[in-house]
């Protein structure tokens, strides 16, 4: 058996992309998923790849599902923090849910997995943690001070953690995407897309399987002296 990988966020848009890669990496695959049992059965149907359900905002509940997997699956060498959800608007209209629901689980997500599963990366002395971040964590953006600010965080938390992670082989990195072509940005309303993608210097949104390639990378042994890093992987929309 493979490594074992936790992909959060795991059975949809560019949190399956990570899976399958990694799948056809070696690694033995878990997606964790929130809420959307059919979606979570139909990804396993379609991948071969489990399944297991918590919400990783919540700190005992991570605690519980990552010993789970642990326990049924292997011990987790692998986290991919991809789990997040968007609640947009200006200040003026947002409320104050609406911004502790981004922040606990964008950014408490990443502890809580990182809780969860950084000792007994310690204790082997192997490890890899792998944060999604976003082009708007690192630029900003109109109406998402929650959005941006939780992945500004995760790009800190990077850093940090990887300090600590790097004499015991666990090496720690973020990507930030740009604007990929998942689910939440098709919601984007097309005149906002059509301006968007105007930004683009390559001329298109990004594809998962890219995102995909790029945690692939950073899970490999090719990737060990790079920790502490964020790859931004956005088509050239912000050179940061």
């Amino acid at each position: 058996m493979g490594k074992v990988a936790i992909v959060t966020g795991g059975t949809r848009g560019i949190g399956r992309a990570i899976c399958e890669k990694l799948q056809a990496d070696g690694f033995t695959v878990v997606a964790n998923y929130a809420g959307n049992d059919e979606a979570a059965r139909k990804f396993t149907d379609e991948t071969g790849i489990a399944t297991y359900k918590w919400d990783v905002g919540d700190h005992e509940a991570t605690q519980a599902g990552c010993a789970k997997v642990a326990a049924e699956v292997g011990p987790v060498d692998v986290v991919v923090n991809n789990a997040g959800i968007t609640r947009d608007g200006t200040l003026m209209r947002m409320g104050f849910d609406d911004w502790n629901e981004v922040m606990r689980i964008n950014l408490g997500g990443c502890f809580n997995m990182a809780k969860a599963c950084f000792p007994g990366m310690k204790e082997r002395g192997w490890g890899r943690i792998v944060n999604i971040g976003s082009i708007n964590g690192q630029a900003g953006q109109y109406g998402q001070v929650n959005y941006a600010a939780a992945k500004s965080g995760i790009h800190g938390f990077t850093k940090a953690l990887a300090q600590e992670g790097a004499r015991f082989k666990i090496t720690v990195n973020a990507i930030a995407p740009g604007y990929i072509d998942t689910d939440m940005v098709a919601a984007v309303p097309d005149e906002v897309l059509e301006k968007i993608v105007a930004k683009i210097p390559v001329g298109r949104l990004g594809k998962a399987e890219e995102i995909a390639r790029g945690v692939s990378f950073l899970c490999s042994e090719d990737a060990a002296f790079v920790t502490g890093s964020t790859m931004s992987i956005n088509g050239g929309q912000h050179m940061y």
